[in-house]
């Protein structure tokens, strides 16, 4: 069976038709991923969900363990992950409730964030001028379109550090470069997703104007909160309408073959307990 993974806030697997609801702990050789793993089926698909902050939102977007978090996707077999993330706004065409189908992502954390699961004996370089899997982002901007969800394809996405949010000078500064969308926990996702040789795909879902704006200071934490629960609506809806479609989807992208040339370190040099360790993500490019 196929299974799909879907990352974002602890209420997305409350979703009309979603049968079989499971949790799942999940042991890692990098640690414990947020939460446990959510697992249901959804006309004849498996569903893997994950909460990125925690349900209750308790982890920073720092401090999420991502290595672990994929790694536990990989381990369930999920071959196509879509990351439902909030998301400010560097442009006045993305108003609140516009879902950005995100392209491209800009570094701006601090590299405290550890976005590779290789090292101690063992280097890779992968590919990575295209961030995300073009495939499974057109098909959720195809279909959002078809439900009347303003929706955007393509956009760079700005991961900024946090946990505060940006001054106006670097607001202002974001938007010179050409940046489209802001957010604190994208880019080492699709980092880890591409080693694990999985589709990955972000769809920032605008719940406010950053700072930059000149209205910015007239936005209630009401109207957040109201734009917050039209998005995650929306995005329910939106998961139950792409997930049979995904499935269907062939990998005959760059994702899935991401590692093929990527491992530079001489096979008998790479340590047993590495080997071991990596299993499940290098097993087929080693043996």
């Amino acid at each position: 069976m196929t299974r799909i993974g879907i990352i974002g806030g602890s209420g997305l697997y409350d979703i009309e038709g979603v049968t079989n609801i499971k949790e799942k702990k999940v042991e890692t050789p990098f640690g414990d991923p947020s939460d446990n793993y959510i697992i249901g089926e959804l006309e004849g698909v498996e569903i893997i969900f994950l909460p990125r902050h925690g349900r209750g939102h308790i982890v920073m977007p720092t401090d999420i363990n991502y290595r672990a978090n994929i790694y536990g996707m990989k381990s369930f077999g999920v071959e196509k992950i879509i990351s439902f993330s909030a998301a400010g706004s560097l442009r006045e065409e993305l108003d609140p409730g516009t879902f950005v189908i995100v392209d491209q992502f800009f570094d701006r954390t601090n590299a405290t964030r550890r976005n590779t699961f290789f090292g101690e004996g063992i280097v890779a370089h992968i590919a990575f001028a295209e961030p995300v899997c073009g495939d499974v982002g057109k098909l959720v901007f195809e279909e959002a379109k078809e439900m009347g969800i303003k929706a955007v394809m393509g956009g760079t996405y700005v991961n900024m550090e946090g946990p505060a949010f940006s001054t106006k000078a670097e607001s202002n500064l974001y938007r010179k470069w050409g940046m489209d969308v802001i957010g604190m926990t994208n880019l080492v996702e699709a980092k880890l997703a591409r080693e694990a040789g999985i589709c990955y795909c972000t769809v920032a879902m605008i719940t406010d104007y950053d700072c930059w704006h000149p209205d910015h200071d007239s936005v209630t934490v009401d109207m957040i909160v109201e734009c917050l629960k039209k998005n995650s609506s929306n995005a329910k809806k939106l998961i139950k309408k792409i997930i049979p479609k995904a499935n269907k989807l062939n990998r005959d992208c760059i994702c899935s073959k991401a590692l093929a040339a990527a491992i530079i370190t001489s096979r008998a040099k790479i340590p047993e307990r590495v080997k071991e360790k990596l299993k499940v993500i290098i097993d087929k490019y080693i043996n």
